[in-house]
């Protein structure tokens, strides 16, 4: 395991070697810290009392965070599953104790993230578990650490195999995806949307943002076209990218009638 990589404190990617700035902050959809540009490491967080933390968040869901919360604080799911597990979205935080962990809760056969504010370590989560990391080509440029694990895809969906399929949904990060699993909650289906979709308190509902952080809204063709893309996929449950920040029923139309919602606020609905 790299111990010593630079890791941004703000949004928690790890980078292949020292550098000024964090290109991921720099862009308009995420922040510079307050403090300036400022970097860490695995052995860093580790020396000062970052731990994984697993804890369940649906049937067959275990979320995988980091305490004390760090950077942006999400959560990713480790989805177990008799053919494999599939670990969706990434930490930062990774170390031998939280390997053996998940280890014991089946491994990861693969790593799906949503967009690269949640990219976080994924390299050394696939290294250190012998799985590939599906990323979507058009969000090539922000894989700040290329490596042979991580593998690109085109299109609008990617069949994972056992009722697993990547959507790339386009919103927040034109290569912005979710996943869809047919088999989750009993065959009723759950949809995995980070914050490509984005679950919000009030769990009955999601929102679409191109810049959460700026408050910069998603444009009204782009969602349309994720509802699109998502209109032939049934699911119950929708899991958004933070501890326990699900809705619970009937997802597919809570997705629906928040994009409806989003639309009628829209400043230019014409586009």
């Amino acid at each position: 395991m790299e111990l010593d990589l630079p890791i941004c404190r703000t949004c928690g990617v790890q980078y292949p070697a020292p550098r000024a700035d964090c290109p991921i902050c720099l862009d308009e959809r995420q922040y510079v810290g307050w403090s300036g540009q400022r970097w860490t490491s695995l052995a860093e967080l580790a020396a000062g009392g970052h731990r994984g933390e697993l804890r369940a968040q649906g049937e067959d869901v275990t979320g995988v965070g980091t305490t004390p919360s760090f950077a942006i604080g999400q959560r990713a799911l480790l989805l177990q599953r008799p053919g494999g597990n599939i670990l969706w979205d990434c930490v930062s935080y990774l170390d031998d104790a939280l390997v053996e962990q998940v280890t014991a809760l089946g491994g990861i056969s693969a790593i799906a993230v949503s967009h690269p504010h949640f990219h976080g370590s994924m390299v050394e989560w696939a290294h250190a578990f012998d799985a590939p990391v599906h990323i979507h080509a058009a969000d090539r440029d922000w894989v700040v650490r290329p490596d042979p694990a991580v593998v690109f895809w085109d299109g609008d969906t990617l069949e994972l195999g056992d009722g697993l399929t990547l959507i790339n949904a386009g919103v927040h990060f034109d290569g912005g995806q979710v996943l869809h699993w047919r088999d989750a909650d009993g065959g009723r289906g759950a949809l995995f949307s980070g914050d490509i979709l984005q679950v919000v308190r009030d769990r009955r509902w999601l929102s679409f943002m191109y810049s959460y952080p700026n408050l910069i809204p998603e444009r009204p063709r782009t969602i349309r076209r994720a509802l699109a893309l998502l209109e032939p996929y049934p699911f119950e449950r929708v899991y958004g990218a933070w501890w326990d920040l699900v809705v619970g029923t009937d997802g597919a139309a809570a997705v629906r009638r928040s994009a409806d919602r989003y639309l009628r606020f829209a400043l230019d609905d014409a586009d």
